[in-house]
């Protein structure tokens, strides 16, 4: 219950500070950020929904907000925790403003940090609306949303060099959303409280003169014995939720693809240029040179006599880099289900590399997904002399492993992984 409530202690760092903010300021205008989002089974009473949600999913929470739409929702929160009633809810201010997307992840850098949103089937997922202090917990919020597919948008700071991705103006977006505010879950006051007493008292007096009618004063009516229609209940057709392992990348294909482009990029050295780090990921290795004394002709023949094929190239603007980018093709998906918990995972891992004297960074992850189902991997990140090929066998005996990155620096020889393990 209270992991799903986003009120678990990882959410907070030593000394009890946030690691979270509760609302982010656009173009002069505070949005409420961080809710926690349910659907909305009851459309014609929500305040019965919401008032259940605050007695039991989320304890305390006194504010709350309302998502029309093709999948109505509920956003609920507490105000002890910065929260004031009649803020705007970022979040349907950004799905609204992206309406005609029913799925769409992306990351904005804002004043309190990084604003997180990642919407599924028109359904603000219940982690999907966060701002976090700390860029890296963002990245990598986001970079695991990569994972699963058929994203319509993905949306992503410039910055961060993600293909794929591109970089939204959100004060021109927050403009073209709707807007809906925070109120009192137990404010149901003023004109709405009188129309609803006048509403039922009519209702009441409607009812009383019918009785009247029907009983005293209609004419005995002959009893009707009619043949009875048996209520068919159409079974709701549930769609499968395709888990995130069964279209995974092929680990096997992306460490021997990203080793040969790696290798063959690596031996372009024009004079006068040096080469820097080189990345590896299913979307192909990219690469960037930066001039010493060298002229931008030497590099671009270089680079055609060496009989690789490159997908693209950019110089920078001051004439004294240029980047360049090589495809792996279209990278096969497999299907492996993942055969170990996560405590199982790291114990293995740890021994394993522990036995060939390697050092190794563990780390637990999970997402909810649209169907609310709670996916858990463990993320991993080593640096090695050895080549992927020479990894390959090892790390690919894991089920439901994920290569996230592969980097190698050729001044120093070493290649540094990152990558993931879905576990049960």
């Amino acid at each position: 219950m209270l992991e799903d409530a986003k009120l678990l202690d990882e959410d907070y760092e030593e000394g009890n500070s946030k690691t979270w903010a509760s609302s982010i300021t656009v173009d002069g205008i505070t949005y409420a950020t961080n809710l926690f989002w349910q659907p909305l089974q009851n459309t014609e009473d929500p305040i019965s929904d919401v008032s259940d949600a605050s007695e039991g999913i989320l304890e305390g929470a006194d504010l709350f907000c309302i998502k029309q739409g093709k999948a109505p929702q509920f956003g609920i929160c507490v105000s002890k925790q910065g929260y004031k009633n009649g803020e705007l809810a970022g979040a349907v201010t950004v799905s609204s403003a992206l309406d005609g997307l029913s799925s769409f992840v992306a990351v904005f850098k804002v004043n309190t940090g990084w604003w997180y949103i990642c919407v599924r089937n028109d359904i603000i997922l219940s982690d999907g609306d966060m701002v976090f202090l700390n860029e890296d917990d963002a990245k990598s919020q986001f970079m695991s949303m990569l994972a699963v597919p058929d994203w319509e948008k993905k949306i992503a700071p410039e910055e961060w060099h993600i293909d794929g991705t591109e970089d939204v103006d959100l004060t021109s977006l927050m403009k073209k959303g709707s807007r809906v505010k925070l109120q009192k879950i137990k404010a149901l006051r003023g004109t709405k409280l009188l129309m609803v007493v006048a509403v039922s008292a009519i209702v009441a007096l409607w009812l009383l003169f019918t009785i009247i009618d029907s009983i005293l004063l209609a004419p005995p009516k002959r009893p009707m014995i009619a043949p009875i229609k048996p209520k068919v209940v159409q079974p709701v057709k549930k769609i499968p939720e395709v888990k995130p392992w069964e279209k995974l990348t092929d680990a096997n294909y992306i460490l021997s693809k990203c080793y040969e482009n790696i290798a063959a990029v690596s031996e372009i050295l024009p004079p006068g240029w040096e080469i820097g780090e080189i990345k590896c990921d299913k979307s192909g290795a990219q690469a960037t040179w930066t001039r010493v004394v060298g002229r931008i002709v030497w590099l671009n023949e270089a680079l055609d006599n060496s009989g690789v094929k490159f997908s693209s190239r950019a110089v920078s603007p001051d004439g004294n880099g240029l980047s360049a980018s090589v495809s792996i093709g279209k990278v096969p998906t497999v299907s492996v289900a993942p055969t170990k918990t996560a405590a199982d995972l790291k114990n293995t891992i740890n021994d394993l590399f522990q036995a060939i004297g390697q050092n190794v960074a563990l780390s637990d992850y999970s997402y909810t997904s649209p169907q609310n189902t709670i996916y858990r991997s463990v993320k991993f990140k080593f640096s090695s002399v050895n080549n992927p090929i020479i990894w390959r066998d090892l790390l690919t005996k894991f089920s439901g492993l994920e290569i996230i990155m592969i980097k190698y620096n050729k001044d120093s020889e070493r290649w540094d992984y990152e990558g993931a393990i879905y576990a049960l």
